[in-house]
């Protein structure tokens, strides 16, 4: 179990959609600081949220923040790109950008933070998955899920010994920015990020947020091709 009351957070792309609702959750369980890190990041007139710049993609930018926040117990790997396109057909830049983005930046976040967790006492690492992670037909953006759903499982094994939790969140659409395009059922961000506060306080190791992640996650024992898919091409 991890607390949040009096904790430190780091929030990857912290100050917009997902982001934004994870730093005000953590904030009204009693967190003491949140880091939120942007591209290009605003000043927050809340004084406990700390607004920095971070490009996931870039090492040298990953360990500036984390010789910045040097306090923190838990970090929330939620920055990523959508790109929808087909892995045959679309362009071989927004795949390269998508794996960049959604897996080797988290990566690149765990690796920095990993001794950091370790010297606050062990903490929590989250990883912001998708339901698209056991599906097919959703591009690079579900390929590079999946790749972060299986980098969460190792991860976890690896830092067990340092009593760091790895907690992987799997959800369908929340009503962000990043998805407005997409017709389809959508969770509020509130209900996302209280979900994953929970599953920190449990001490959890995977959140399923909603109803229709459950159900694919349950049905990964048989066939899965035939689930109609937003993405679907």
């Amino acid at each position: 179990m991890t607390a949040i009351e009096g904790a430190t957070v780091l929030v990857t792309g912290g100050q917009r959609g997902l982001g934004r609702a994870f730093a005000r959750e953590f904030l009204e369980r009693g967190a003491a600081k949140v880091y939120v890190t942007a591209r290009k990041p605003e000043v927050s007139e809340d004084s406990r949220v700390v607004a920095v710049e971070l490009e996931v993609t870039d090492p040298d930018s990953v360990a500036a923040v984390a010789d910045r926040a040097g306090d923190v117990g838990i970090v929330v790997n939620n920055a990523g790109v959508l790109r929808s396109g087909s892995l045959l057909r679309g362009e071989m830049g927004d795949v390269l950008e998508t794996f960049e983005t959604n897996v080797f930046g988290p990566l690149l976040i765990a690796r920095a933070f990993a001794p950091i967790l370790a010297a606050n006492g062990g903490g929590a690492l989250v990883d912001i998955h998708s339901v698209l992670s056991w599906s097919s037909g959703a591009g690079a953006y579900g390929a590079s899920k999946a790749a972060l759903w299986s980098i969460t499982n190792s991860l976890r094994i690896e830092l067990a010994g340092q009593g760091t939790q790895v907690l992987g969140v799997h959800l369908g659409f929340a009503d962000t920015d990043m998805v407005k395009a997409i017709s389809a059922p959508k969770i509020s961000p509130a209900e996302v990020a209280g979900a994953v506060a929970d599953g920190l306080e449990r001490g959890a190791a995977e959140v399923l947020v909603d109803e229709f992640t459950r159900s694919v996650k349950a049905s990964l024992t048989g066939p899965v091709e035939g689930l109609a898919l937003p993405f679907s091409r």
